[in-house]
């Protein structure tokens, strides 16, 4: 059986809903914004992971954009540096329009669909895009973010990190407030980069649906990174999605260490370990080039897929490639093309075409779309908050 030709047949009904891709970041990084030098309807292999050709190819259906800032960025910069972002994926939309269709709602993404278009959604990475304001947070929504992960790698006023020594024991009382706004908004509450004690509070606090944008099963992969079972185990009951990610430090063990070493060669060189710039992908090559990395591949991939359907079923995950904002990937998953062979390789496993359609496409947008119900009842009985981190300094977590 050719599993690659039906692979693509089944994208072109259900096409992947991917939560989370960095080409905004890229393009800042790389040529701060100018999209005549990174003109993305072109191949841009070399240097970038996304192009509107490849992610034709690759089965792409909608993509949330992430609008992310470095957690070293406070206060108004960190603000103004999404602003930024927000607007390069505005310009992306204008100057794209027969391939990019901007996506506010579940009934958008599958307007797009059915315009054989690319439904583009925006997700904030880091609860310190707002700078502590709920009012900065509704602003963000009504710009078209969508989603807003609550930390990036290091802890927030509010919020634990996954990577960052415990402050709060997972959600500060402003902390639980900003979940209940962003409930009452609409915008999805995302798990991925937060600590597990995190994961918890949010379900605890979360009357909509969650989503992981971009991480795996930390049962198949030890990486703080990753999902614990027993948070897999509660998305049934609030209804959220998981969405996969493919950064081979988080999906394979024997690239954990690995990556470490390499991010600390990176800092030896007085660079960011995400610089996905020239240079930065200069000193991580010559890197790989010395030391062969571990190589993890599409079947790596399917493995936490297995053990996510198997904890959390298959309603309740999907794909967050989180291209453009990491240095490697898995052979072949190099880039937005390679979905097919994801699918294929899940296909061999002997995943059905109904629960393949539920992973792509059906899940990510029955979950915004019950976030977007949820959002209506809670604006019809509570007012916008109010709530300060000053204000809540105070008040004990509930």
């Amino acid at each position: 059986m050719d599993f690659l030709a039906e692979a693509r047949s089944l994208l072109t009904s259900f096409p992947v809903v991917d939560g989370h891709n960095d080409l905004p970041w890229a393009l800042r990084e790389q040529v701060r914004y100018d999209l005549d030098r990174r003109d993305i309807a072109t191949d841009q292999t070399g240097s970038l992971h996304t192009d509107i050709p490849r992610l034709r190819a690759g089965g792409v259906g909608a993509q949330f954009w992430s609008v992310y800032v470095r957690s070293d960025m406070a206060g108004d910069e960190a603000v103004s540096a999404t602003l930024e972002q927000i607007d390069v994926v505005d310009r992306l939309l204008a100057r794209y329009p027969a391939d990019l269709a901007r996506a506010l709602t579940a009934d958008d993404m599958e307007s797009a669909r059915k315009e054989g278009r690319i439904a583009s959604l925006m997700g904030a990475e880091g609860g310190h895009s707002i700078n502590n304001s709920l009012a900065t947070l509704r602003a963000l929504h009504t710009l078209g973010v969508r989603y807003m992960t609550l930390t990036h790698n290091d802890n927030n006023d509010w919020a634990d990190s996954a990577t960052d020594e415990p402050r709060f024991g997972g959600l500060s009382a402003f902390g639980h407030e900003v979940v209940r706004e962003m409930n009452r908004t609409g915008m999805l509450v995302d798990l991925s980069h937060v600590a597990p004690a995190t994961m918890r509070d949010a379900l605890d606090t979360s009357v909509a649906p969650v989503i992981f944008s971009h991480s795996s099963a930390r049962a198949v992969c030890d990486h703080p990174r990753n999902i614990p079972d027993d948070v897999l185990e509660r998305l049934p009951a609030n209804g959220g999605v998981a969405m996969a990610t493919f950064v081979p430090k988080f999906v394979l063990p024997a690239a954990v260490a690995w990556t470490r070493a390499a991010d600390e060669n990176m800092r030896e060189h007085g660079l960011h370990p995400l610089d996905t710039t020239e240079a930065g992908m200069k000193v991580q090559r010559a890197y790989e080039a010395a030391n062969p990395r571990p190589m993890a591949t599409a079947a790596t991939v399917a493995d936490h897929l297995d053990h996510m359907r198997e904890v959390a079923g298959i309603d309740h995950i999907g794909i967050g490639g989180d291209y453009d904002g990491t240095a490697f990937t898995p052979a072949g998953l190099e880039d937005v093309a390679g979905y097919p062979n994801l699918i294929a390789e899940l296909l061999r496993r002997g995943w059905s075409q109904p629960d393949l359609a539920k992973l792509t496409w059906q899940n990510s947008v029955r979950a915004l779309g019950d976030a977007e119900s949820v959002a209506r009842d809670l604006q019809s009985r509570r007012a916008p908050s109010n709530a300060t981190l000053r204000s809540m300094s105070a008040t004990p977590k509930p």
